[in-house]
């Protein structure tokens, strides 16, 4: 997600083996088992399925949750590696006046730091002096006042690129690199809508990882792990949910946070989902966004945890975090670019790490790389469970978010970053959008919400 890991799955979607070991979380959540008459299922424990969780729990509603994976968080994930914490998924909170996860983690006690606004600026090899640092940021803030005001006007549901200024001058090519790193997709295939969603302010880091605090805000739950889900029956008044394994749940009410790039494709429902739910779901772009985590104590960042906007060369990063908690730990980002490239040749992790070498060495000479060294990979794209970062919007499919947030007749809700219009690609928006699902379906269950059912063929 943009808050943005691999649990490093045997065999990867190109024919390649992973050479990185699993890695395990930092925080292993402390579950609950499993109610005997649950009256609502939630299908993922990701940061939307666990919002659902802890919402219903509170409004006094029994629920079991199915998890495929051996963890919780989904694309969020910790670990420790060097006696650091590190996120091999998301690790931004952002937005950070309307993210639930920012007031829920002061409420808590959680250690959030506020993440600086202003980035280390390298032109050709060298440190930028005040005026590249003026002009970058010059670039950004008119093409991101364009943009915002693009968003605001009719017929905003276009591509995002439509919406950028001229004459930005060499400091364009970065301002489109950025956009289309965060945005999962080249802004040409990025609905402008979506760009106002894309201007946080306000962003957290954690210091023990954002992966460990969805863990912590699972305890207690009850969560059924390494439990695929491979079919959903709606078709009564009660749904029906079947897993890998054959074992059968039933409940009143389920709620789905299945990633939509894996809700392409299964579970099957019956029966099947109508014709413009599955329209609607198969419309989304799948967002690309990865990261490798250096080990880099000769960097020449200092300080802690700041961006590096790095200009000229032929080929630049589009994104480097460093100095994460002020360690030699640094998130080299890598666009849908760079990832299409190294899954064509087909190298997997060892291929990432090649192209991060090389693109370094070229802008910083190969002699600062003696000391540096890539423990970890992450490669959501293959992972069966997220298939991709986050689900983008393309133009004309804005929406699509507001369509799936409706209930199929009255026992099946969808929930996940992708439904958020506010916070999409984010796990801020995840949580948020399996707390309004699961406020939904706690006034179902109690009766006081009239169902509305769609026509079964769309």
């Amino acid at each position: 997600m943009q808050d943005r890991g691999t649990d490093t799955p045997a065999v990867q979607a190109h024919g390649f083996r992973s050479a990185d070991p699993p890695h395990r979380p930092a925080y292993v959540s402390r579950l609950a088992a499993l109610p005997d008459a649950p009256e609502v299922l939630v299908i993922g424990a990701g940061a939307a399925g666990i919002g659902a969780a802890r919402t219903l729990l509170a409004r006094g509603v029994r629920v079991a949750v199915l998890e495929a994976r051996d963890r919780v968080g989904g694309r969020a994930h910790t670990v420790a590696l060097r006696g650091h914490a590190l996120d091999l998924g998301a690790h931004w909170l952002h937005a950070g006046p309307i993210n639930p996860l920012v007031a829920l983690g002061r409420a808590r006690g959680e250690r959030l730091r506020r993440a600086p606004q202003d980035s280390h600026v390298w032109v050709d090899r060298r440190p930028g002096g005040p005026d590249a640092v003026r002009a970058n940021a010059r670039a950004f803030e008119r093409a991101d006042r364009a943009m915002t005001r693009g968003a605001a006007q009719p017929g905003s549901d276009r591509p995002a690129s439509s919406a950028l200024p001229p004459g930005l001058g060499p400091w364009g090519r970065r301002v489109v690199q950025v956009h289309g790193l965060v945005s999962g997709r080249p802004l040409s295939e990025v609905s402008l809508q979506d760009f106002p969603s894309l201007e946080y302010s306000e962003n957290f880091f954690l210091a023990d990882g954002y992966g460990s605090y969805l863990a912590r805000l699972a305890d207690g739950l009850p969560v059924a792990l390494s439990t695929p889900v491979t079919r959903i029956d709606w078709s009564g008044e009660r749904v029906r949910v079947t897993a890998e394994s054959g074992a059968e749940y039933r409940a009143r009410a389920v709620i789905v946070t299945v990633p939509l790039m894996v809700l392409r494709d299964g579970p099957t429902f019956s029966p099947p989902l109508p014709n413009a739910v599955q329209a609607a779901i198969s419309g989304f772009s799948t967002g690309i966004y990865e990261h490798a985590v250096l080990h880099w104590p000769s960097s020449p960042f200092r300080g802690r945890d700041r961006l590096a906007a790095i200009h000229g060369g032929r080929r630049a990063p589009a994104g480097l975090l460093t100095r994460i908690d002020g360690t030699p730990f640094h998130y080299y980002e890598l666009d849908l670019h760079e990832a299409a490239a190294i899954d064509a040749a087909g190298s997997g992790p060892d291929g990432v790490r090649r192209h991060v070498r090389a693109v370094l060495g070229a802008f910083f000479g190969r002699a600062r790389l003696r000391d540096l060294t890539i423990p970890a990979v992450s490669a959501w794209r293959h992972d069966r469970w997220s298939l991709g970062s986050w689900a983008v919007v393309p133009p004309g499919h804005a929406p699509a978010r507001q369509f799936l947030r409706e209930p199929l007749a009255g026992t099946v809700w969808f929930a996940g970053e992708a439904l958020s219009r506010e916070q999409w690609g984010t796990v801020g928006g995840a949580y948020e959008e399996g707390t309004r699902a699961a406020g939904s379906v706690a006034e179902a269950v109690a009766g006081t919400l009239p169902e509305r059912a769609r026509a079964s063929t769309g």
